[in-house]
């Protein structure tokens, strides 16, 4: 009698052989959890106007986030600021749902006075994690939304010989706070001998003037060798030179996705023609690693420099500077009377609970205002209550 007709029948059969317990299963489940879950990915563009952002997000994702979108004209640049439009959209492929959230940063460079066209590019990431921690420090836990921004593609002009000033700056900005991808744009302006100058001169200047880029990790040695080889490939072809295109041409008996010259076809999916292939392999094949190199790095800095500048959670969830008779006062307490603990409770952190508060409140008193004066009192029991 088979397992299956044991099953039927009520009766409970070990699936596997003796002396196996089954924990090997567990990716298994883990894999079942994260399929139902689904994944969030958001990724910014940045770039200059006509360089043909919207047209290669919509190449890579086979999609049209921008229906709707109405390109201003010149005189409407002169005075246009920056603006951040994120679009989401739900994407399912063979079972496995992704919720895609795209930045993009229209106006850009555009104006003629570009010094400080990204600040509200970098706000827009400090928001972002700011939203992250108020949620993270609020009641429900269980259903945040992830809007931290895991990857950013910085589109560069091909008819330059490298990066422009307003580039240095802009990626020198953001570099600590967001993962940096270096995209060439419109790769099809370029002969095969000027897109390799200009990916050697893009390199020289990005370690010359410190610029820390996205850095794919090294395959593990256990890794089959097609993956080593992909990931080295991957690695040689940064910054990706790319070309993007949403029109269906034939070419050789068969249609695919490229653009129309009267000198021949460029194939947006051809590994000869340009890196579209190589860029969208990166980005899916290490999504996993651009979201935890977000969490861990990324996103940890900004929290420990909140720490550092003496920070603490409203009851909004907003960090809010502490004074330093506070912080005194704690350290203080923390110090010299190491019986009194921490307690949490479901959203809040209290540095003391009130029954010992209540219990210690006299020898307390007679530290700090041996040390510190009367002031601190009111500032430690009133102002400062949490």
């Amino acid at each position: 009698m088979s397992q299956a007709d044991k099953m039927k029948q009520g009766q409970f059969t070990n699936p596997e052989t003796p002396g196996y317990v089954g924990f090997a299963n567990l990716p298994n489940q883990v894999h079942r959890k994260s399929v139902k879950k689904g994944f969030e990915f958001t990724l910014m563009v940045v770039g200059e106007s006509g360089l043909g952002k919207s047209t290669l997000i919509n190449s890579l994702f086979l999609t049209d986030l921008y229906p709707e979108r109405v390109i201003p004209g010149a005189a409407e640049k002169i005075e246009r600021t920056v603006q951040i439009e994120a679009s989401t959209v739900e994407i399912e492929e063979r079972g496995v749902k992704l919720r895609l959230t795209v930045v993009d940063t229209p106006g850009y460079g555009d104006a003629i006075n570009s010094q400080d066209c990204f600040s509200t590019i970098i706000r827009y990431i400090d928001d972002q994690f700011e939203r992250y921690l108020h949620d993270e420090s609020g009641l429900n836990r269980r259903h945040i939304v992830d809007n931290r921004v895991h990857c950013c593609f910085y589109f560069i002009s091909p008819l330059g010989h490298g990066l422009k000033p307003l580039d240095v700056q802009f990626m020198k900005a953001i570099h600590n706070k967001v993962n940096v991808v270096p995209v060439i744009a419109k790769a099809d302006t370029l002969t095969l001998r000027e897109r390799e100058r200009l990916k050697r001169r893009i390199l020289d200047e990005i370690d010359e003037h410190g610029i820390k880029i996205y850095h794919l990790p090294d395959a593990e040695s256990d890794e089959d060798e097609d993956f080593k080889e992909q990931t080295r490939i991957l690695k040689a072809s940064i910054p990706f030179a790319v070309v993007g295109s949403n029109q269906q041409i034939e070419a050789k008996g068969k249609k695919v996705r490229g653009r129309l010259y009267p000198w021949g076809v460029v194939e947006v999916e051809n590994p000869e023609h340009n890196d579209f292939l190589k860029l969208r392999t990166m980005l899916i094949t290490h999504m996993q690693d651009l979201q935890e190199v977000t969490q861990d790095l990324h996103y940890e800095n900004f929290r420990s420099d909140r720490l550092k500048r003496g920070g603490r959670l409203s009851s909004h969830g907003y960090v809010l500077p502490l004074s330093p008779v506070y912080v005194l006062v704690c350290q203080l307490a923390f110090l010299l009377l190491p019986h009194l603990k921490r307690q949490r409770t479901e959203n809040k952190w209290y540095i003391f609970s009130t029954a010992e508060l209540k219990m210690h409140r006299r020898a307390f008193t007679h530290i700090t205002l041996k040390i510190c004066g009367s002031s601190v009192i009111h500032s430690l029991f009133v102002s400062h209550t949490v």
